[in-house]
């Protein structure tokens, strides 16, 4: 049983991307010409990378390429292989450094090639192009087993949570770590164990443990427990999926970017999972509810009918949803360690400076006091990623205009360290701070760095 994720893809040629841990994904894909799967080590297009273009060139071809460079390892002819009114099913498999596609239902692929220098996959991406948009049906990770052995098995995290099922008489054990091995830091998570009677939290498989917490009955053999480990700057949780209730919770001081999930089970337990390595859910910030005011001034540099942005390369880039255009500064990465991208928004009246967090679905603005997610927003692409710091009001010459405040007050793109992130924000000059969202709050910071054209 699979879960099944559902995509739409702009004719844009810009790539989604969703971590994998097996050696495949499966799929099923309705469009005219061009679906385009990218195989990468990283959540967006970056080298090494593997193409696998089916139905190109006005659906008539399907190619593989390495690195986004001609020519292409292979190409074969493939007339009519996709379809604009119905769902073709595909899979793309990947083994030893073999790359290979075919058509659902059928064994043997219609298209392979052999890399002598394979690379380590660790996510998917899926876009349409060349005047197709499409519509996808991913599917999620298969069920698997982990036996009474203590050793975990590793796939990649691309956000601050790991939605999961367990079926098993007890011990269920998830680990949280920077690489997909048994190395340290790392968070440990044990719930029904002690023949299913208490859960724990434990760092660098140290005793004692962080948090214990009596769980009688948790687990069990028969029937598969929701549930949803989250982590976001340090304060980690074990959620039921149904409920929503805290079975636990502890806050790591010092946190690290997660990269990796491992699952186990051992002490006489067997058990069988459904990992949701596709999944948004989590805490997701709701679009605030108030409103956005009727501009007060004329368009900022970049924004349509605004004037070209003063100094240095880029450009500001309409997207939605928290995707992320070929080309986007990143300006930091969240406690996570996921990256966090330039961007700005309109928010009562104001243009304003902030992050984008790809796995949230939207981007954040410091305004009044808090922090406000925008599902719509604009991505600087292209554009510098040179970074000087600076205090109070002190804007060096040629600091990257970024927008205007309420009052038409011209605002800089700064960014700070804190709580183990470098989050990007606002500074506003009259102000003498740094602005960043961060939890749910706008904080300012008097020391910071500055993007420079």
């Amino acid at each position: 049983m699979t879960n099944v994720m559902d995509v739409f893809t702009e004719d844009n040629l810009q790539y989604q991307f969703y971590p994998v841990s097996s050696g495949s994904v499966q799929f099923k894909v309705r469009a005219t010409n061009d679906a385009h799967i990218a195989l990468t080590m990283g959540p967006q297009e970056t080298e090494p990378m593997y193409e696998v273009m089916i139905g190109g060139w006005g659906n008539a071809k399907s190619v593989i390429r390495r690195n986004k460079t001609k020519p292409d390892k292979v190409e074969i002819e493939t007339p009519n292989i996709l379809n604009g009114g119905e769902f073709r099913g595909f899979w793309v498999r990947w083994d030893s450094g073999i790359i290979s596609a075919g058509r659902e239902g059928e064994a043997i692929p219609f298209i392979s090639w052999s890399d002598p220098e394979p690379f380590p996959i660790q996510y998917v991406g899926v876009c349409t192009g060349w005047g197709a948009t499409g519509t996808w049906k991913i599917e999620d990770g298969a069920e698997f087993d982990t036996p009474d052995k203590l050793e975990y098995k590793f796939g990649p995290v691309a956000a601050g949570a790991l939605d999961f099922e367990y079926r098993g008489p007890h011990n269920c054990h998830v680990c949280l770590t920077t690489a997909p091995a048994e190395v340290d830091p790392m968070y440990e998570f044990i719930i029904g164990g002690w023949e299913n009677t208490q859960s724990v939290i434990r760092y660098c498989r140290q005793k004692p443990d962080k948090v214990t917490v009596p769980t009688p009955g948790i687990m069990n053999a028969n029937e598969f427990r929701k549930l949803l480990i989250e982590w976001r700057c340090g304060r980690l949780l074990v959620r039921d999926k149904v409920s929503g209730a805290v079975i636990m919770e502890w806050v790591d001081p010092s946190p690290f970017p997660v990269t990796h999930f491992g699952v186990r089970t051992g002490y006489g337990a067997r058990g069988n999972w459904k990992i949701a390595h596709f999944s948004k859910s989590g805490a997701l910030p709701l679009p605030p509810s108030a409103p956005v005011a009727a501009p007060l001034y004329s368009s900022p540099p970049g924004y349509p009918g605004g004037p070209a942005p003063a100094g240095g390369a880029g450009s500001w880039i309409n997207v939605s949803g928290g995707q992320v255009p070929p080309g986007a500064v990143v300006g930091g990465q969240d406690c996570s360690g996921e990256p966090l991208y330039v961007i700005r928004a309109q928010h009562e009246g104001a243009t304003l400076p902030g992050k984008l967090v790809p796995s949230h679905g939207c981007a954040y603005v410091p305004w009044g006091g808090l922090e406000h997610g925008k599902p719509e927003y604009q991505v600087l692409v292209g554009g510098p990623n040179n970074w000087t710091p600076t205090s109070g009001s002190n804007i060096p010459p040629g600091a990257f205009p970024g927008g205007q405040s309420e009052d038409g007050e011209p605002l800089f793109i700064g960014r700070v360290r804190h709580e183990g992130s470098m989050t990007t924000g606002k500074v506003q000059p009259s102000h003498g701070v740094c602005y960043i969202s961060f939890a749910g709050q706008e904080l300012g910071f008097p020391e910071y760095e500055i993007l420079m054209s």
